[in-house]
């Protein structure tokens, strides 16, 4: 019954919420020095593209800025279609602060273009003191993150007493998706 709301036009397409990404950059001091959670300086922006001039005007234009702005930090921008058809958004610097706002300015451009409903999420790459890989996913509609640590050994599996803990101890610097069902698993990460 949602879609014909949509389609019908009783109800709209849920917008991107981009104003609590910030929230990431203090958060990253409390994993860095009180969980030894570092980044692997690559995050992206995943979003449904469409196949039309407008769009791919804005996601180039967009990749160019942060190219641009990027040059003199070494903000390196590459994207990649995974195999359910989102296109990912890399971009690569050791500065993780960098990193926050490329991914910003990839989706605040998406937004101002009328795009901001296509927008998934971001997704940003860590890894603990064992070296285990570990991602924080902001979901741009509700404004929320969530924790998603791949289990190790490889395979579709996922820790979650890991990612529990997680939010247990980032809540009180991010705003922690509440709802566990809403927790993506984003299996073939190509950062």
């Amino acid at each position: 019954m949602g879609l014909f709301d949509v389609i019908l036009g009783r109800r709209k397409l849920e917008q991107a919420k981009p104003d609590q990404l910030f929230a990431l950059t203090t958060a990253y001091v409390t994993m860095e020095t009180e969980l030894e959670v570092r980044t692997r300086g690559s995050a992206a922006v995943v979003f449904q593209p469409l196949q039309t001039g407008d769009f791919t005007q804005i996601v180039r234009e967009a990749e160019e800025i942060v190219k641009g702005v990027g040059s003199e930090s070494g903000t390196q921008v590459d994207s990649t279609d995974d195999r359910y058809g989102y296109r990912w958004v890399v971009v690569r610097d050791p500065d993780f602060d960098d990193l926050v706002v490329a991914l910003n300015a990839l989706s605040s451009s998406l937004e101002e273009g009328g795009y901001g409903e296509r927008i998934l999420c971001a997704v940003f790459a860590f890894q603990d003191a064992q070296g285990r890989p570990l991602y924080l996913i902001y979901n741009y509609k509700r404004a929320t993150f969530h924790p998603f640590v791949p289990a190790t050994g490889g395979g579709e599996s996922r820790e979650n007493e890991y990612e529990l803990r997680l939010k247990a101890q980032l809540g009180p610097e991010l705003p922690i998706e509440p709802e566990l069902e809403r927790w993506l698993a984003l299996w073939g990460i190509p950062i």
